[in-house]
């Protein structure tokens, strides 16, 4: 039986685990425990192959773990289905990607109004263009990607999660394709909307800089939690 979680809680991970079977099995995170409440941000940090972008994609609902208790928002992501999950992510999770994810074949405007529209939002539109408003994109609406530069494709991806007012914002590498002066305005971007909103913010980052931007810094190894500082952790607390 799941343990109670915070009201406050966004993410609550006990005793995570998630391993590629194969005829050498690969184990990617093991035994991975910690909480994250409303509002925080944190950072998420370790060597390349550590298991960050995997831990991601778990609490997202786009990859299901081994083992352990995943609960996201209030819901154990083992209880729902594939449509499920996906209407979940519509109306809970915002996802940045490092290479944006945008679809070429539609405009900017079209880009942040589409997964709108399909959690049956009537006023997809309206809201899309509002929020690339924000982004300072307002004359770029009917821009496609490929006529936009890359810190806009970027402002597009921002835009995009953040319209539905999500309770929780994933971040995997934001800035890694930018230069670095186009990265640090979409960092301040970022921070100043997640502020707004008071979303929570998971951010995978290599930059230490960026790191000590969050609130708190979750160090992983080899798929393992090796530091936390400060803030609510199961682990510490024995979970």
């Amino acid at each position: 039986m799941s343990r109670p979680v915070s009201v406050e809680s966004r993410i609550a991970l006990r005793k995570l685990g998630l391993t590629y079977p194969g005829a050498v099995p690969v184990e990617v995170l093991r035994d991975l425990s910690f909480e994250a409440t409303a509002g925080e941000t944190i950072a998420v940090v370790g060597p390349s192959g550590s298991g960050k972008s995997s831990l991601m994609m778990i609490v997202a609902g786009l990859e299901r773990a081994t083992t352990g208790e995943v609960v996201v928002c209030g819901r154990d992501l083992a209880d729902l289905e594939e449509d499920d999950l996906a209407r979940f992510r519509r109306e809970e999770i915002g996802i940045v990607f490092q290479d944006y994810h945008l679809i070429p074949t539609m405009t900017a405007l079209e880009n942040v109004a589409i997964p709108m529209e399909f959690a049956g939002r009537r006023d997809a539109f309206e809201r899309a263009a509002e929020v690339l408003e924000q982004v300072g994109l307002g004359e770029r609406l009917a821009h496609y990607p490929g006529m936009l530069s890359g810190g806009e494709q970027q402002r597009v991806a921002v835009a995009r999660a953040f319209a539905v007012e999500p309770s929780l914002l994933l971040a995997d590498e934001p800035t890694g394709n930018l230069d670095q002066a186009t990265g640090e305005r979409i960092i301040e971007l970022l921070f100043g909307l997640q502020e707004q909103h008071g979303t929570t913010l998971l951010l995978i980052t290599h930059d230490p800089n960026l790191a000590a931007r969050c609130g708190r810094t979750v160090r992983l190894r080899n798929g393992a939690l090796e530091e936390a500082t400060p803030g609510p952790s199961l682990a510490a607390a024995g979970a």
